[in-house]
């Protein structure tokens, strides 16, 4: 086993210990092998910091959960920052575990914790996979929770983080009523 599929097993291993199992498996194990598809799908040639990043971006997620935060947005914030923040510190670890430099390990972390989007293509290439992977597999069961104007605030919020490569795939792939396709349109 090379050093790369080391750190997607431990990743997995991980993550197979998520309690959420409503799709029949631990919910961070198919989000990471979700994010990893679509990755290849898209970036085939993706360096190996960034096919540990989209594995490894929400990585026991469940160990902070957001009712430890507050309500609201800044709550939200906060709980987004500090998961970002230990999502790529354990990403970090397993990195070193399997014979990864500091560089690859700094690159992974700045990439998980989105440092640099719309400026770096690495990160960029993560946001845009996230985005997809929400589009794809989350966002259906996520709209019918929230109002439509507050689902349209954040369908605007998410076609401004990606590329305008990405939002042309949006167009493409997804039959999206036309107030929220409006959103992904130059």
């Amino acid at each position: 086993m090379n050093r790369l599929e080391r750190a997607l097993a431990a990743i997995d291993a991980a993550n197979a210990a998520d309690p959420d199992r409503r799709e029949g498996a631990p919910a961070a194990l198919l989000y990471g092998q979700r994010m990893s598809a679509e990755l290849a799908r898209l970036f085939a040639d993706a360096p190996e910091p960034l096919q540990i990043a989209a594995r490894g971006q929400h990585i026991e997620r469940w160990v902070r959960p957001r009712r430890d935060y507050p309500e609201g947005r800044e709550g939200y914030l906060d709980w987004r920052r500090d998961l970002a923040r230990h999502h790529a510190a354990r990403v970090g670890e397993i990195m070193a575990q399997a014979g990864y430099d500091d560089d690859d390990i700094a690159r992974a972390g700045r990439m998980i914790r989105k440092e640099g989007i719309k400026r770096e293509p690495e990160v960029q290439a993560l946001e845009d996979v996230i985005c997809l992977v929400f589009l794809k597999w989350y966002f259906e069961p996520f709209a019918g929770t929230q109002t439509p104007d507050k689902l349209l605030r954040i369908v605007e919020r998410t076609a401004r983080k990606m590329s305008a490569g990405a939002r042309a795939r949006v167009l493409r792939e997804f039959a999206l009523p036309e107030a929220l396709a409006a959103a992904f349109r130059d």
